[in-house]
């Protein structure tokens, strides 16, 4: 059960009321604070209301599908989303993380494995690598860019805002706290998730090239992130911690 101090308001948007009662149900018994909404129309109009610490949010909904609604909310927020669909096909799970999901789950499903994606999507979101310390580190600078840690997005050498979906922000902060060092895969999935590293899951691949396109590099050779070819990737800057 979630103490008082670190209960979390999680958001259901489901076209299906059944499913909708079914979650907040369970989610709740866990401690959870639970709001629910039947499409992208009802989940704009609740955030707008309130404060939401991650989005559980249906693939195949009406008139505005998930894909989308994920798409327009990384591009002005880094609340964490898991994507669910009756779909199972690979292609799904890849677009999903390519619009910014934090993970994927297919339906039919266990009301609990939803819960336990749940907890480490949070505890992922909340975690720092242990030499980025939250207190201390509050910006990073390289290549005329700003990490801003406090407000979780990026400011370009124009000054421009970049948000930054949770995945991104999380790998970015791995990079950052490890600038000019070959990560592996392994590694990179390990500091920024928890998770282990399976070698036939590309998704870590996916937020490379996500978080390549927010800073505009190509990974070229005047790139700021780099392949090291069968490696992994390295953030090749010089990086000031504030």
């Amino acid at each position: 059960m979630e103490t008082a101090n670190s209960m979390h308001r999680l958001l259901i948007v489901d076209d299906d009321n059944d499913i909708r009662q079914l979650l907040a149900e369970q989610l709740g018994r866990a401690g959870y604070l639970v709001s629910t909404a039947g499409d992208g129309n009802g989940m704009r109009q609740l955030l707008e209301r309130e404060h939401v610490d991650l989005i559980v949010l249906d693939l195949n909904l009406p008139r505005e599908d998930g894909l989308t609604l994920c798409r327009d909310l990384r591009a002005r927020s880094s609340t964490p989303v898991i994507m669910l669909t009756a779909r199972s096909e690979p292609i799904d799970r890849v677009l999903g993380l390519e619009m910014g999901a934090d993970d994927y789950l297919a339906k039919p499903f266990e009301p609990r494995e939803l819960l336990a994606r749940i907890r480490n999507v949070l505890r992922r979101t909340e975690a720092l690598p242990a030499n980025l310390e939250p207190l201390a580190i509050r910006r990073a600078r390289f290549s005329s860019w700003i990490f801003d840690l406090e407000h979780r997005h990026l400011v370009d050498p124009d000054g421009r805002v970049v948000v930054l979906s949770g995945a991104e922000f999380r790998l970015l902060r791995v990079f950052v706290g490890h600038a000019n060092k070959v990560l592996s895969r392994e590694q990179l999935v390990s500091l920024s998730s928890g998770r282990n590293y399976e070698s036939q899951d590309r998704a870590i691949d996916l937020q490379v090239s996500r978080l390549r396109n927010k800073l505009a590099d190509d990974g070229g050779s005047d790139g700021l992130i780099k392949t090291v070819r069968n490696e992994g990737y390295v953030l090749a800057a010089a990086v000031t911690l504030e």
